[in-house]
């Protein structure tokens, strides 16, 4: 027999081989349903969050221009707040139930009531971005320009800290347990921690592997960072105290959303490329493709809801369809 080449009698045998086998994992995610926002064509939407106790979820509607809110178990879109320009982040705070939205082109982050969602204010920061609350000590973290990430407090909005970084701030994480917090900063080509007690950065990782690095995911009982870097398209690996980089896996273009999901030892990677990914464990710092899901282009932005076994995925607007879409998946047990 050649090289390269298998015999009928062969493929047949390889197949009821490999149907026997116990051990093949199921598929991790699995389609659900579409939520239909308005919205035109060829354009992207941005960031989402959650607010578990009334199952709503929050989108960054940049497509529209608009803040959505989606009731989740209704599959519909509870309310919409246009002039937006620019949305980019989301995050909600529950100990003071309210919606923080960076809005870049107006130089704002507003703030919602997390009840009736009406305005309760806005704090100006030029291209507010990124948004993230920090539960241990209660404050909310805004990356901005220029090459800052302000700390407010959610109740007086009040900014107690500017962070002066070495380049523009992409995705952040906070650890729950300490004061810090880990900012990808692509132009320096580094993932930076900085001491949020003292508002300042205390160690910087460089990256030599990849760069473009956009989204980051904390893996903090493994002390492990998951970096989401475009040139080339990558998963890094990389030690959060020490910075060095235990291990990668390639993935589609266009990377913006890295989720760790610490009890399956997945990555899920949202790729604007089309494809939402997938990335599996298998021994230490060693991760292989599980799956590979057609999307859209640009459908680069998702929410991995741990508690609820589900991941949300933003979709733009395709041709034929009434709207750009959320894509609800469910997590395998």
């Amino acid at each position: 027999m050649a090289h390269g080449i298998v015999g009928v009698s062969t493929v047949a045998w390889i197949a009821v081989v490999f149907a026997g086998q116990p051990d093949q994992p199921a598929s991790p995610l699995q389609f659900v349903r579409k939520i239909t926002l308005a919205g035109p064509t060829g354009k992207r939407l941005d960031h989402l969050a959650l607010d578990s106790k009334r199952d709503r979820l929050f989108v960054a509607n940049m497509a529209n221009a608009s803040f959505d809110v989606i009731d989740i178990k209704a599959g519909k879109v509870l309310k919409s707040f246009p002039n937006q320009h620019g949305i980019q982040g989301v995050a909600y705070a529950d100990s003071v139930d309210r919606v923080f939205v960076g809005v870049g082109e107006d130089g704002v982050c507003n703030v919602f009531d997390g009840e009736d969602y009406q305005v309760a204010g806005n704090v100006k920061l030029d291209d507010a971005d990124n948004v993230r609350f920090d539960p241990r000590g209660q404050r909310i973290f805004v990356a901005h320009a220029p090459k800052s990430i302000s700390i407010l407090d959610p109740k007086s909005l009040k900014a107690e800290k500017q962070i002066a970084l070495p380049g523009q701030p992409e995705a952040f994480q906070l650890e729950k347990t300490k004061p810090i917090l880990y900012v990808n900063v692509p132009s320096a080509k580094a993932v930076v921690a900085i001491d949020t007690d003292k508002g300042e950065v205390t160690k910087t990782h460089r990256l030599t592997m990849a760069g473009g690095n956009y989204p980051l995911a904390l893996d903090e009982r493994g002390r492990r960072l998951f970096v989401g870097c475009r040139t080339p398209p990558t998963v890094l690996v990389v030690h959060s105290e020490s910075g060095k980089t235990l291990g990668s896996a390639a993935i589609p273009a266009d990377v913006d959303d890295v989720f760790y999901d610490e009890r399956r030892k997945l990555v899920y990677a949202a790729c604007g490329e089309g494809f939402l990914t997938v990335l599996r464990e298998t021994d230490a710092n060693h991760f292989e493709l599980a799956q590979k899901i057609p999307t859209a282009k640009l459908a680069r932005t998702c929410l991995f809801d741990a508690e609820q076994n589900q991941l949300f995925l933003t979709v733009p607007r395709q041709e034929g369809a009434a709207g750009p879409e959320v894509w609800v998946y469910r997590v395998a047990k």
